[in-house]
């Protein structure tokens, strides 16, 4: 491999100073409750409103949304729904016999209440609503509670709260940053006490989550945002440098990378993008700027099994793929959160409409797990029932295993049902001096 262009920084997700300030955040807030959390969205979101979005105030704003931008949400959740109904149809629950008299099995229980953070900086991050309370909605959960950073003097805008209350928000909340999310987890102003908190944040809300985890449970530890093309000679340059770009206007902690087997395509791109981050609105252009002269990388590999290899080392939340056989990247790559497949998709869709989710693992992270869906708001549970002559194999073998592990409790209460229910019998159960 050779790299045209290498990153000059890492993507730095461990700030002390963040750490430090959410811990003196989240600690305040477990102390004073709802009295700290009003005071950090004045001081934070500069909002002295009310934090309780109401019925009347989500109608009013549902008016102030375009009928045009309404029919792209409603296409939006649709695709999305409908995904995670697929999603959903895949966990069911089973009961097997496993010896005669002993069943066990599985049930899906969704978790009782989830908390929905939905970004609001630079951004007015519409898509973000759609994918955690849809997917929370169609798990089931009976409660879900949504947040999102108000803006000073108008709150959150017309459009979150329109796709919020589309997808089935039970209480929103006019917060953001870490007071928002120790107010869903903590169970402030009226709410349940979550027991999961999704969706993606800035860096003081990632941390506020890894801090949270235990007392309630998390999507994931979320770093900045990533992408990977894999490119050969049939993709088109142009076309690859816009999705790379693209990826890159998420902020200037993003890192963005092609991997491809065509110098000549490499070496179109490198000269494009810088053209392209010109022509962006000055806000976006200076993030991805930054993005891609920091973080990008170009690495020009001599096989597509070798730009495998990058891609699974990196482990990026998305991974395009523009190349030929599409179907034997499908069957190969192993590690991304998310998989694009041919020119005629892009990680855009996914951010927005497709249906599959778009928050992602990050940092490496596709290693070991995958996105928010369904699953993330189920709880696979199981359960056993064992007549009384299956209970006699298993009282035996397990009051032998418990004594030769010197757990003597555990051994008794497996002979004090071979007791009750075979009187008379007479059983090899071990010893108390087998363990010693």
């Amino acid at each position: 491999m050779i790299y045209l262009k290498q990153a000059l920084t890492t993507p730095e997700t461990d700030h002390q100073d963040v750490r430090d300030l959410v811990q003196v955040m989240l600690a305040r807030i477990a102390v004073e409750g709802e009295t700290a959390v009003r005071d950090y969205s004045r001081t934070f979101d500069k909002w002295g409103g009310d934090l309780v979005v109401t019925r009347d105030h989500l109608a009013a704003a549902a008016d102030q949304v375009p009928v045009r931008l309404k029919d792209d949400i409603r296409f939006a959740h649709d695709n999305i729904r409908r995904f995670a109904e697929a999603q959903r149809a895949t966990l069911s629950d089973c009961a097997v016999e496993i010896l005669p008299g002993l069943m066990a099995g599985q049930k899906q229980i969704p978790v009782a209440a989830a908390g929905c953070y939905v970004p609001g900086g630079r951004y007015s991050h519409v898509a973000s609503a759609i994918m955690t309370i849809t997917t929370a909605k169609v798990a089931g959960v009976p409660h879900i509670a949504a947040c999102s950073p108000p803006r000073p003097g108008t709150g959150i805008p017309p459009a979150i709260l329109y796709a919020m209350d589309l997808c089935g928000a039970d209480v929103i909340l006019n917060l953001g940053g870490v007071q928002g999310v120790a107010a869903m987890a903590h169970g402030h102003f009226g709410l349940p006490k979550a027991d999961i908190l999704v969706g993606p944040g800035n860096q003081y809300v990632a941390e506020a989550k890894r801090m949270l985890f235990g007392q309630v449970g998390i999507d994931m530890f979320a770093g900045p945002t990533d992408s990977m093309v894999l490119a050969d000679s049939s993709a088109d340059a142009e076309m690859v440098a816009y999705d790379l770009v693209g990826q890159a206007e998420h902020g200037y902690n993003s890192p963005v990378w092609l991997a491809t087997t065509d110098e000549a395509l490499a070496r179109r791109v490198l000269r494009l993008v810088p053209g392209l981050i010109d022509t962006l609105p000055p806000v976006n252009r200076d993030s991805a700027l930054q993005a891609w002269d920091n973080m990008a990388e170009v690495i020009l590999c001599e096989t597509r099994e070798e730009m495998a290899q990058v891609a699974d080392r990196y482990a990026p939340e998305h991974l395009h793929v523009q190349a030929r056989d599409l179907d034997w990247w499908l069957g190969r790559l192993t590690a991304y959160g998310s998989l694009f497949l041919g020119e005629e998709t892009t990680v855009a869709f996914g951010d927005k409409t497709s249906g599959p989710n778009h928050v992602l693992p990050t940092s490496g992270a596709a290693r070991y797990t995958g996105g928010l869906s369904v699953h993330k708001f189920m709880k696979t549970v199981t359960w056993q029932r064992a007549t009384r002559d299956a209970a006699k194999p298993l009282a035996e073998a397990t009051a032998r295993i418990s004594r030769l592990e010197g757990m003597e409790g555990h051994a008794r209460s497996a002979d004090v049902r071979l007791r009750k229910f075979f009187p008379g019998e007479s059983f090899n159960l071990g010893s108390v001096d087998v363990a010693s």
